[in-house]
């Protein structure tokens, strides 16, 4: 099992020594892929004092990726805690362990969190349809504030309406008043019919057969009697 597990480790991490009096090196440890092949990452440098093992080894994390100030704290938190329990002991492949397992927590951590962001974002839109299609649930508070919103909106309405007839009514003039203020409806009947004289045509064939028509002459009729018209 420890073998096994140090096969992992050696697969998600990386040693590169910087000096050798004293000793300094940096661990790069990976997370394992989580959702879509997303890690984290971070590179612990680590110094040996002269009494070391017996005294815990100088560390900080030299960079990191995709980690939160609150997951940066929390490692060194755990390498401070791991480092004193194993006091007297070598200790590094003990912290890099306790830092890679932190790491995964981190990956299923995120995970688990946008897992509830987005069913947080589908219950929202599923509260927002069904407000759609119920509306808001119509109490007396409610619909007296709506009614008294809305007459006084009827009421408005009307007394813009009111005012604009009123000033048509105003602006708008009787037969005489127009006759008194306009001059030019002084003349307006004569030149109209003159107008109108000028422009009339006869149109003479309509008289050409009255010839041809079979009028009777009333001196011609045998009972015509002058004295009838008179009497009428």
């Amino acid at each position: 099992m420890g073998k096994l597990r140090q096969n992992r480790l050696n697969h998600l991490t990386r040693l590169t020594i910087l000096s050798e009096n004293p000793i300094s090196f940096t661990i790069t440890v990976t997370s394992e892929a989580g959702e879509n092949d997303e890690t984290v990452q971070t590179t612990l440098k680590f110094t040996y004092g002269e009494k070391y093992p017996d005294e815990m080894p100088r560390y900080e994390i030299f960079s990191q990726e995709n980690l939160e100030d609150n997951d940066v704290s929390d490692i060194l938190k755990l390498l401070e805690l791991q480092a004193e329990e194993n006091l007297g002991m070598v200790m590094i492949f003990t912290l890099v362990s306790a830092v890679q397992e932190k790491l995964n927590e981190i990956v299923d951590q995120i995970k688990t969190r946008r897992e509830e962001e987005k069913k947080q974002k589908e219950k929202e839109a599923e509260e927002a349809e069904r407000q759609c299609f119920h509306g808001t649930p119509v109490t007396i508070e409610n619909f007296l504030s709506w009614k008294a919103k809305f007459d006084a909106e009827l009421l408005e309405i009307k007394r813009k309406r009111m005012k604009e007839e009123e000033q048509a009514g105003k602006n708008k003039l009787s037969g005489k008043q127009l006759f008194e203020t306009d001059h030019n409806l002084d003349t307006s009947d004569i030149q109209f019919l003159e107008e109108a004289g000028n422009s009339v045509e006869v149109d003479e064939s309509l008289f050409q057969e009255m010839d041809d028509l079979e009028l009777d002459d009333e001196e011609d009729d045998p009972d015509f009697n002058p004295v009838d018209l008179e009497s009428d």
